[in-house]
């Protein structure tokens, strides 16, 4: 059974939302975040990026970051621009994005369901990303930012989830992305915590080291407490949980910024390549690659009796090309390539060739939520950068303190 726990969420007035609510910390780089922030104080921003306060240059995980964006919440929590509910709540985000609705529960749920494997992960987690989302929840002690989890649809759920939205909701507004975002408070908490009862399983979509670093933290946390009972807040984190119909995943795209020399040729000769193709894939099993200014399909080979990682495509790419032909054994490592997810198009994958900053960009087909969740069941691990979720939470609309 899955832990479903309501939270006293600190909020922004309604007014206020749209000025407040923020890209995710790790969808920008600084430089990006502080453009968005520029002119903004209320940008939430500024507590997920502190290191925009500080002068550029500023190491990310000097001591002063760390500080500035504990800062800055307290700054957010004592001046107002977020209030807290007064009792705990549960409540529904829809996010729309083209017109296609995604809609999930915001909730708290367990540190304890993670390191149980009732929440399960499909990638494997850097110690260096680990410490730094450890340090900065430790630091402000709060959560700032939900994760990204899904599971396999649940009729009970769906009802309450569509009860919930026939009312009026809390916030409702467009980003500048074009995205709408709705949220809900939900009347039936009990009742969106008894049905989770029944939900054997959570899947990571977006959010590994933050999930792994809200485990880290209510370590330490236990560790220093003499009267821990398991329910203190700093055993739970925020999430927001949508079921597997609902979540849309785009491709994760990679270029290769030095191919040797005739590698065109050592690919024809290797491989079935067509020229003149759609840069996008229609089907599984086969990528689009561009050099010297074309697209060319290429089907990818599939090993004997394969496993559920083995059939995915970014596996196949992986172990028959990546890997033999350019070297690129650890691509969570490799300086030699780089990742362009999919929200950017195939139109960056041609600027990144034709400007020189690669000399080859893959185009791939997306990964699909079935192969996500088999990966995760089986307890395996994809490779990097295996999927793009889209639209991405907003942060800064609930916030969970301890």
């Amino acid at each position: 059974m899955a832990i479903l726990k309501p939270f006293k969420a600190w909020h922004p007035d309604p007014k206020n939302v749209e000025q407040i609510a923020c890209v995710p910390y790790d969808v920008v780089s600084v430089k990006e975040a502080r453009s968005i922030a520029k002119g903004n104080p209320k940008s939430f921003l500024h507590v997920v990026r502190p290191e925009i306060d500080l002068p550029e240059g500023t190491d990310p995980h000097d001591d002063e970051v760390y500080d500035m964006g504990a800062e800055n919440l307290n700054k957010f929590l004592g001046n107002g621009i977020l209030q807290q509910e007064k009792q705990p709540q549960l409540y529904v985000y829809r996010l729309i994005r083209n017109g296609r609705p995604q809609t999930g529960i915001f909730a708290c749920v367990s540190v304890e369901d993670y390191d149980n494997k009732v929440i399960l992960k499909h990638e494997l987690t850097r110690p260096d990303k680990e410490d730094d989302r450890t340090r900065h929840i430790l630091t402000q002690q709060a959560h700032a930012e939900p994760v990204m989890l899904t599971y396999k649809d649940d009729q009970a759920t769906e009802n309450l989830i569509k009860k919930t939205t026939e009312g009026e909701p809390l916030f409702e507004f467009e980003a500048s992305d074009g995205v709408i975002h709705k949220l809900w408070r939900a009347d039936k908490t009990e009742a969106f915590v008894n049905a989770f009862k029944s939900i054997s399983h959570l899947y990571i979509a977006d959010g590994h080291h933050r999930c792994k670093s809200a485990s880290r933290a209510a370590k330490q946390k236990r560790k220093n407490n003499s009267v821990h009972t398991g329910n203190e807040e700093y055993n739970f984190f925020p999430a927001v949980i949508f079921p597997m119909s609902n979540m849309n995943i785009l491709p994760y795209n990679r270029v290769v910024h030095t191919i040797p020399n005739n590698f065109l040729n050592t690919l024809k000769h290797k491989f079935s390549l067509t020229p003149d193709a759609n840069p996008q894939p229609s089907e599984k099993g086969t990528i689009r690659i561009y050099i010297d200014g074309d697209w060319y399909s290429m089907e990818l080979p599939l090993a004997n009796n394969p496993n559920s990682v083995q059939k995915l495509d970014v596996h196949r790419l992986q172990e028959f090309v990546l890997s033999p032909l350019l070297d690129i054994d650890d691509p969570r490592r490799n300086e030699n390539i780089s990742f362009v997810g999919g929200i950017r198009g195939t139109e960056e994958l041609e600027k990144l060739v034709d400007n020189g900053t690669a000399e080859l960009a893959i185009s791939m087909y997306a990964t699909s939520i079935e192969e996500l969740v088999e990966v995760s069941d089986e307890g395996r691990l994809m490779p990097p950068k295996s999927t793009w979720f889209e639209p991405k939470l907003r942060s800064g609309l609930l916030v969970h303190t301890f």
